[in-house]
């Protein structure tokens, strides 16, 4: 049975930092592109981050230089560190697993709720 599970999320101040994780299981976790992936209400969902199987990364515009993804591919695990957080991050945050193909599998969403 294929999982994502993302863990983390919360309540921070504008300038605050979150480590999301996603545990991932049911699947060869390392042949997978593993992205995190963001939306708000009344919005299209947007990509954050990603990160392939063999550590390249990159990042929406909006987070360059605030977010870094991360993966251990032998717990299975991807991350995403976000600093320096803004009101307009505020967004449930999922993670996404892809294979060659484009197929892949969603998380159930964390929420992250940037506010004083």
């Amino acid at each position: 049975q294929v999982q994502l599970v993302e863990s983390g999320g919360g309540l921070v101040h504008p300038g605050g930092s979150l480590r999301l994780s996603c545990a991932a299981s049911g699947f060869t976790f390392s042949r997978y592109v593993m992205r995190w992936y963001r939306q708000v209400p009344g919005k299209e969902r947007e990509l954050v981050a990603g990160i392939t199987n063999g550590g390249s990364t990159n990042y929406a515009d909006s987070v360059k230089g605030r977010f870094t993804i991360s993966r251990d591919n032998s717990m299975k695990m991807v991350y995403l560190q976000m600093n320096s957080l803004k009101p307009e991050d505020t967004a449930v945050y999922y993670c996404r697993a892809i294979d060659a193909l484009g197929r892949g599998y969603w998380g159930q969403g964390t929420q992250v709720t940037v506010s004083s």
